[in-house]
């Protein structure tokens, strides 16, 4: 190993400056937290302006952003209601933010809003960018890592190590599902307008998920690899013909933007802590994307370990029993998260005829029962704080 240039004492590290860290960076500040904390990305910093991908978030995780001062209103299209059927079958529900008594069901944001405004309520020395990490070792009182930022080898110790970005590896640690599908993601422009409704349309191939997004619809379409891939390889024309046969004839679509894709897993941290580590985010579980469920859980997650940091009996960050409470007091709201979404897509992503029947019949009763509707409409925007 090369001779170290910086050695760097830090109580607290978050590894990753996305969203989710620095939303727990901000939580920590704004709450009074004594430890010193510090946030290492391995992006330049700013590197998320040129992020063009689109956030669904909840009521939920805008009423824990304007508690930090980091919700950019502007930036986001409001979500008033939102229509769920399934192709090729019976029953339908509608949810409204009129009967949920909210001012949006959720919004869509650009990543690149979101993240600017969380940074900018970040100090400037707070963050440690453009770095990787090379090596982790746990020492008596603390963990030692080593990272290399711009050619030169430097070592951070700190009490606690908090992973914030990147998905579960395969590991043993790791339970993983895979759904056989692909997500296809593109920006579409509807007529008429989409007067801020969303849609869940469920097909036998998958979900598909229209979000309002400006004078757009932000589109995941659902469907097994092989269609993704012909869906990539299809012209603009070709694309909008196929969504269009896929989502029925409600609406017409008249331009797309690029595309991408990305396959679907459910992945599970079975541990989110460990000695003087802890995973949040998407370092701890990754969501199919139906519901839009993911992204919000790791708010929440992120919010839950400022809260257990802030309130623990011990002033070391990274005492076992603070971090194994923070683990216990999560499992209902990521399990719960995990079976809701998981429980859809199975349910819903087939073309078996007594399943269907039982669907419509399910979407109906839905429509018929405002406490059921209700129950389903605040898991979705506040998580296990619903329940």
């Amino acid at each position: 190993m090369t001779e170290t240039a910086t050695v760097i004492e830090t109580d607290i590290l978050i590894i990753g400056a996305g969203p989710v860290g620095m939303t727990l960076a901000l939580a920590l500040m704004q709450g009074g937290s004594p430890q010193r904390i510090l946030l290492l990305d391995q992006n330049p910093r700013g590197s998320y302006t040129k992020d063009p991908r689109a956030l669904a978030l909840s009521h939920g995780t805008r009423q824990l952003l304007e508690t930090l001062d980091a919700w950019h209103m502007n930036a986001g299209t409001a979500i008033h209601d939102i229509h769920i059927s399934q192709a090729g079958g019976f029953g339908r529900t509608v949810i409204t933010r009129e009967e949920q008594c909210v001012e949006a069901l959720g919004y869509v944001m650009r990543y690149r809003d979101l993240a600017s405004a969380l940074d900018a309520r970040l100090n400037e020395n707070l963050i440690l960018d453009a770095s990787t990490v090379l090596a982790t070792r746990m020492e008596r009182n603390g963990a030692l890592v080593t990272l290399l930022r711009q050619g030169v080898e430097m070592q951070i110790r700190t009490q606690l190590i908090v992973h914030a970005e990147g998905a579960p590896t395969e590991s043993a640690d790791i339970r993983t599902f895979d759904y056989h599908q692909h997500a296809v993601l593109a920006e579409v422009r509807p007529q008429p307008a989409h007067q801020q409704r969303a849609w869940e349309r469920f097909t036998a191939d998958g979900p598909l998920a229209l979000l309002p997004l400006g004078a757009d619809y932000s589109v995941v379409f659902t469907v097994p690899p092989e269609k993704a891939d012909a869906l990539m390889a299809m012209d603009d024309r070709a694309f909008l013909g196929a969504l269009q046969q896929q989502f029925g004839s409600r609406l017409r679509f008249t331009h797309t933007s690029p595309r991408a894709h990305f396959p679907l897993k459910l992945r599970l941290r079975r541990e989110l802590c460990a000695e003087r580590e802890v995973w949040i985010g998407n370092a701890a579980q990754t969501l199919h994307p139906v519901s839009g469920q993911g992204f919000n859980l790791g708010i929440r997650d992120a919010w839950e370990l400022a809260n257990a940091l802030l309130s623990g009996d011990s002033a070391d960050p990274g005492d076992a029993h603070t971090l194994q409470a923070y683990a216990q007091h999560r499992r209902i709201d990521r399990t719960g998260s995990a079976a809701f979404t998981d429980g859809i897509v199975r349910v819903f992503s087939n073309d078996f005829t007594p399943l269907r029947i039982a669907r419509g019949l399910g979407l109906l009763a839905l429509d018929l029962c405002p406490p059921a509707r209700k129950f389903v409409a605040g898991r979705m925007i506040w998580g296990a704080r619903e329940i």
